[in-house]
């Protein structure tokens, strides 16, 4: 089934939709320091609580819209590095992206060269024209990224059911 989603490459990595084979990689990223710290406790502790996350979270806007969340595969070796995706997500206005990598594959450029191709794809693929991302104050690797890619910051906000504040930054896509 995720085979017939839209998949992309760059010059290290490999970029196609998250499935249920992913499960054992998701459990692992979902539950690392900084995705606890930065993006929250999913309550995910074993392979079927990952496979059931991604059937009911993951999957049904893969189906409705033709993207989600993908898993960033580095070439070389096959190894999944980490995560990007493109989100409609409730208490968001127009589609917010994602990212997360694992910690072993940090600072390697991963983030930048996964969310950067998946920037182009989404206006390319999906006629995508404009971009949010939220994240916390606190999170400075994160903030510096999308500044890299250039976001810009907007406003504070606030997720339905989260009462964390959030900085959203936006950016306009290039046609």
């Amino acid at each position: 089934m995720i085979n017939s989603y839209k998949t992309f490459e760059t010059k290290r990595l490999f970029i196609r939709p998250m499935g249920e084979e992913d499960a054992e990689f998701f459990l692992e990223l979902v539950n690392s320091p900084k995705w606890i710290k930065f993006i929250g406790d999913r309550k995910v502790q074993t392979i079927k609580d990952a496979e059931d996350y991604i059937k009911a979270r993951m999957l049904p806007q893969l189906k409705r819209l033709g993207f989600g969340n993908n898993v960033v595969i580095r070439k070389e070796d096959g190894v999944k590095v980490g995560s990007c995706g493109l989100y409609d997500r409730e208490g968001l206005e127009g589609i917010d992206i994602g990212y997360a990598m694992l910690p072993r594959f940090e600072k390697l450029g991963f983030a930048f060269e996964s969310v950067s191709n998946l920037m182009r794809f989404a206006n390319e693929e999906f006629s995508i024209s404009k971009l949010s991302a939220i994240t916390l104050v606190e999170n400075d690797s994160s903030k510096n990224l999308l500044v890299k890619l250039g976001f810009t910051f907007d406003k504070m906000v606030n997720l339905p059911s989260d009462d964390a504040d959030l900085m959203m930054y936006s950016v306009e896509l290039e046609k």
